[in-house]
């Protein structure tokens, strides 16, 4: 018997009168969004029938989708919104400097650390220190934990981070602040696209999360953000990069949840081998 708890896209009739129910099945299960618009296409094209599903929405269906599934309707109006906003924004000239809504927004905090170099430094140790923490525990959650799944999510995320970074090398902003104690540490190159040090962070808080360490993430979240506005404060990355951290951060521990239940399924099965123990891969 299915388990499912997703909400249905619409409201489904009760079979005995042909009214809408609850969407609450006589199990007390809640019928699955897949699964209830399967039933409304009993008849339709799916099934070979000549009547398209839209064709069978009801006024009231649309307030039922506008007043339970009102998360994807805002996106919807997000999509209208930025195509007017895309098809009639100039366009930037090839010789000027990118626009970054960022940048405006901290210009005044850019001004204020090219006026005090030694508070620049001083927030770059710091920023120093909470990468080092990331790494300190997305390393001891395996090395001490046995459990691998951030670190094999880092190893995913900043290989391709690289392969990106390279591809698309992205010019420093004009405005640029650096420092000598900014990781990574003595003023070296480094890739703009994507922010190693968001992405990090979010690994360690999603792993956070998963152990219920809720407090600790938390801090790791807040220090994020607080990283993420000096970055953007010193010019070290554009906003598109740190967006797209917090996404491969994300991306990149589901990404690595699923090969470790792919190996774990193998490892059972006594199909190939595994460089990780059975023990971490099956915690």
């Amino acid at each position: 018997m299915s388990t499912e708890t997703g909400v249905p896209l619409r409201r489904r009739s009760n079979s005995l009168n042909g009214h809408h129910s609850n969407d609450v099945a006589f199990d007390g299960t809640v019928p699955s969004m897949e699964n209830n618009i399967v039933k409304k296409t009993d008849d339709g094209y799916a099934n070979g029938g000549g009547k398209a599903s839209f064709m069978t929405w009801t006024a009231r269906d649309a307030i039922y989708v506008a007043r339970v599934h009102w998360i994807p309707c805002v996106f919807a109006l997000g999509v209208l919104f930025f195509m007017g906003v895309e098809y009639t924004l100039q366009m930037i000239p090839a010789r000027s400097e990118p626009f970054d809504v960022g940048f405006v927004a901290t210009r005044s905090l850019n001004r204020v650390l090219a006026n005090s170099p030694g508070l620049n430094t001083v927030l770059a140790a710091l920023n120093t220190v909470f990468v080092g923490m990331q790494t300190t525990y997305i390393v001891w959650t395996w090395l001490m934990e046995g459990r691998p799944r951030a670190t094999i999510s880092a190893c995913f995320m900043f290989t391709c981070r690289g392969i990106l970074g390279y591809s698309t090398q992205l010019p420093l902003p004009q405005e640029f602040l650096g420092s000598g104690v900014d990781f990574p540490v003595g003023n070296v190159s480094f890739f703009l696209f994507y922010s190693g040090h968001v992405a990090g962070s979010m690994i360690a808080s999603l792993d956070m999360r998963r152990m219920q360490r809720l407090r600790l993430a938390m801090l790791f979240d807040i220090l994020n953000v607080l990283q993420s506005i000096r970055l953007l404060g010193t010019r070290g990355h554009y906003t598109i990069d740190l967006a797209v951290g917090v996404g491969a951060g994300i991306l990149f521990d589901s990404l690595a949840g699923k090969y470790e239940e792919m190996m774990s399924k193998r490892h059972n099965l006594g199909n190939g081998f595994s460089l990780i123990s059975k023990d971490s891969l099956v915690n």
